[in-house]
């Protein structure tokens, strides 16, 4: 990918949400909502504390993380729709 994000910022790719419910019932794509889940696809070197030294990032390129949903800022990279957001912005890391 030719995008780095600065700071304490990290690219995520929404990961496709369920087709079906767990009824089994089939979900048409004008009702989906946008998936609150994704994969981190690059991540910043990190914010700086008060004193100024680097504070390095507790995500890492490849995590599934959630995230708010509204959340970030949706950008278009080299053909794929990715979202740019916070690392505050990011709930939890799905293990």
């Amino acid at each position: 990918m030719a995008f780095r994000p600065l700071h304490d910022r990290v690219v995520v790719r929404r990961l496709d949400a369920e087709e079906k419910t767990k009824g089994g019932i089939i979900i048409p794509d004008t009702a989906k909502e946008k998936p609150s889940e994704g994969e981190i696809v690059a991540v910043g070197p990190g914010g700086r504390d008060e004193a100024g030294k680097l504070v390095p990032l507790d995500v890492k390129a490849g995590d599934r993380v959630l995230f708010g949903k509204w959340s970030g800022t949706e950008v278009k990279v080299d053909g794929r729709d990715l979202l740019i957001l916070k690392e505050a912005d990011i709930l939890g890391v799905i293990a």
